[in-house]
């Protein structure tokens, strides 16, 4: 008798913990930008190069919003990808994963991560205990690493003492 183990909402993160974990979040990711504009500058300013220092100083909205939603992309495929957690998620304890406790692919990452650009999204949170439409589009939860850990060994401890 094998039951697959599924995510619930008691081992969801709460709400209070998926905003300290973007608060957090948003430390690498300034950083990140602030230190490549800093870098880019201080080629631009060695290398004598005053058209890209010109051009750093007259980016567009639209540029802006591009490089810095770029990095944003990169910080959470990447942590996210390889780690299932970002920095913030490290502090809180939190995990990304999917439906039945497993590690989401790249793609489902990708997915994460591209709806999180969707206006309002932070928004979502007001909804559901837990869950954003970056979570709910991507079929990705965000779990209580501790309450995860517990349920799922609870479980399998269940499914050895059904086989026997």
């Amino acid at each position: 008798m094998e039951n697959s183990f599924q995510v619930t909402e008691d081992v969801l993160a709460s709400n209070n913990m998926r905003f300290v974990n973007y608060l957090i979040d948003l430390i690498p990711q300034y950083g990140i930008v602030y230190g490549a504009i800093y870098l880019l500058f201080y080629i631009a300013e060695s290398t004598s190069n005053y058209a890209l220092n010109d051009f750093l100083l007259e980016l567009s909205t639209l540029q802006d919003y591009i490089f810095t939603y770029s990095i944003m992309l990169g910080y959470y495929f990447f942590m996210e990808g390889f780690t299932n957690r970002t920095l913030g998620k490290y502090v809180t304890k939190t995990l990304v994963v999917t439906a039945n406790g497993n590690k989401p692919t790249y793609l489902d990452i990708l997915k994460r991560s591209f709806c999180r650009l969707i206006p309002f999204d932070a928004l979502s949170f007001l909804g559901a205990k837990g869950k954003g439409w970056h979570d709910s589009l991507s079929k990705t939860y965000v779990v209580d690493v501790n309450k995860f850990e517990a349920k799922r060994k609870l479980q399998g401890e269940l499914n050895l003492i059904g086989k026997q």
